[in-house]
């Protein structure tokens, strides 16, 4: 009995280690899953690995290709345009309870997160920034002290791990979201939960926004590219 919990703890340890390589973009979308040099990497055996594989296949974050093997899920904008709206609804939600619940002690917590993302604003630090907001999202969540609306949160999460573009690459957008993120504790020390509710959605779809600009940017930056290869090809050189 005890080897084969041992053997779940396992599986379940090599899918956590796999989503942070995702997160990471250390497994890049798209990308073929090579059993043989995960194995190696991570010193295990075939079984608990596959067994992990099921795991991410379930969630969304891999997929399954008959005689080809598994690959890391790619998110179009489309299914970013459909994962959004239900993120923001969801996290609205977390916000509405938040501020129903939430203690002197709870928005003691809260301020110095703040106050370290004004600074990473300022600074213009986005990568530290985008770990703060993660945990300030993260504090709300469990705040809010609902289970099961918690793990839709994190299921839509893991998700939008797998997009290539972060709304924060587009210019100005850190002291936007800084701003949203400081009007939403506004709400929640007025224990006010429409509010808080309202403003969290606004701040989910402005990300949104931000990445259907950078996207557009993107493709016509693309095809510049390629209709500078084509006059070069064209003239000979």
């Amino acid at each position: 009995m005890s080897t084969r919990i041992v053997q779940q703890v396992l599986y379940l340890e090599v899918a956590d280690r796999l989503r942070a390589m995702i997160q990471a973009h250390e497994l890049e979308a798209g990308e073929w899953i090579d059993e043989v040099r995960l194995t190696h990497e991570l010193g295990i055996s075939r079984t608990p690995l596959r067994e992990a594989l099921k795991v991410l296949v379930a969630e969304g974050l891999l997929r399954l290709e008959p005689r080809r093997g598994c690959f890391v899920n790619q998110l179009s904008m489309r299914d970013l345009d459909d994962i959004f709206p239900l993120m923001a609804m969801l996290e609205g939600r977390c916000a509405h309870e938040a501020a129903r619940k939430i203690t002197d002690a709870d928005l003691q917590r809260l301020e110095p997160l703040h106050q370290q993302l004004q600074a990473q604003a300022r600074a213009g630090d986005i990568d530290q920034y985008y770990a703060t907001n993660a945990l300030i999202h993260e504090a709300v969540q469990e705040l809010a002290d609902n289970h099961w609306l918690s793990d839709l949160v994190d299921n839509l999460r893991k998700l939008l791990s797998l997009s290539r573009l972060k709304s924060l690459a587009y210019p100005g957008r850190v002291h936007e979201s800084c701003a949203e993120h400081l009007a939403i504790f506004a709400a929640l020390k007025a224990r006010d939960p429409d509010g808080a509710e309202a403003l969290t959605r606004k701040h989910l779809m402005r990300q949104l926004d931000a990445l259907h600009i950078l996207t557009e940017q993107e493709s016509r930056a693309h095809a510049a590219d390629a209709a500078d290869v084509t006059a070069l090809n064209d003239s000979g050189v």
